[in-house]
């Protein structure tokens, strides 16, 4: 009796030594970073940001922040760990960078538009200057993703279990480390092409004091932290994650494709126009990307502003159109031509008349 009165003792001391000495431990990258979103931001100057935090000489452009919240990591967020947006945590981090010009695209746009719908009527006073043309456009868009996992450390439970006794064991079975992994996309909006995309991570591990050991008082305090550690660990991941988002657009290089973006690719595929086996232009089966492609010039305009002619030609099998000017009259309206490709527009020293009034 005198062992167990002793042990459970032991155990007693132990954690309150617990309870007043470690409360957490948080890492995201690197295990003395300290990644929290701090301060606060006006314009291009920060104020208390976070010491790790990127941050550029002069802003790359305007960003809106758009948040799924039709996505399940959203419902989790929010339904069962009961936190806000993340959308205030990513503004407040990419304004202390000042990479980027902050714009309002959320909940706030409704009072945006409710003011103008008021000058609009009549009620606003002379001089506010709310007339059109002067909201700013955003150049790109920004989203966020989270991936939630946590997992009870028993290694630790039972090792600390075999030092203090069965009492301590359950009680250190109540660590709980939690991971969160985030992600950062941005678009060019007019575009629509992916520039960036970067991942941050972060774990917090929380002691929760079984509030079943001390009753109330202990099992209060711990109970109420225990509440708050994946909301530390998520912010702590975006943090990271804009430190990663912010170092791939500051050495940012444009993807190239030869031929021009979206005029068809480099992977061929058969029975497309670039792959038509028999066609001109194939060779052991493979287009090649720049032609000879056979079309019909359908369209032939003069610019008077301009002193060019406008010609438009559709692809023989009608899956894509070319535009080009060129000060020369070409005669072959509505005949089948063969042509080839220079930067993915046509090269009209190529053009070769093949039938005449094909489209008659």
């Amino acid at each position: 009796m005198k062992k167990t009165i002793f042990s459970l003792l032991c155990s007693s001391i132990f954690l309150l030594f617990l309870t007043g000495c470690v409360s957490s431990s948080m890492s995201t990258g690197s295990q003395e970073a300290k990644t929290t979103a701090t301060g606060s931001a006006g314009g291009s100057n920060a104020q208390d940001a976070n010491s790790g935090l990127q941050r550029c000489e002069a802003s790359l452009g305007t960003i809106a922040i758009f948040e799924d919240t039709s996505e399940t990591w959203y419902q989790h967020l929010t339904s069962d760990l009961r936190l806000p947006s993340t959308i205030p945590v990513i503004r407040l981090l990419a304004q202390q960078s000042n990479c980027f010009v902050v714009l309002e695209r959320g909940a706030a746009m409704k009072q945006m538009m409710q003011e103008r719908e008021l000058a609009q009527s009549g009620e606003i006073r002379t001089g506010s200057n709310f007339g059109k043309g002067q909201m700013v456009a955003a150049d790109y868009t920004v989203t966020p993703s989270i991936t939630f996992s946590s997992r009870n450390t028993g290694g630790a439970g039972a090792a600390v279990g075999g030092l203090i006794g069965p009492v301590a064991g359950a009680l250190a079975g109540g660590m709980k480390t939690s991971d969160a992994s985030t992600v950062l996309t941005m678009i060019e909006n007019r575009s629509g092409v992916q520039l960036a995309a970067a991942e941050g991570s972060a774990r917090n591990t929380d002691y929760a004091l079984l509030g079943g050991v001390f009753g109330g008082v202990a099992g209060g305090a711990a109970g109420a932290y225990s509440k708050t550690p994946e909301g530390k660990v998520i912010v702590a991941a975006f943090t990271d994650s804009m430190n990663n988002l912010i170092k791939a657009v500051k050495s940012y290089q444009a993807q190239t494709v030869k031929g021009g973006l979206g005029t068809g690719g480099q992977l061929a595929v058969q029975g497309s126009q670039t792959a038509q086996t028999g066609q001109p232009g194939v060779q052991g089966g493979q287009a090649t990307p720049n032609g000879p492609f056979e079309g019909v010039m359908t369209e032939r305009n003069f610019n008077k502003s301009t002193n060019l002619y406008e010609y438009v030609v559709i692809a023989k099998d009608k899956s894509r159109s070319f535009t080009f000017n060129s000060p020369k009259k070409i005669t072959y309206q509505n005949d089948l031509i063969q042509f080839s490709l220079i930067n993915g527009q046509i090269d009209e020293n190529s053009i070769k008349l093949l039938q005449r009034n094909y489209m008659k």
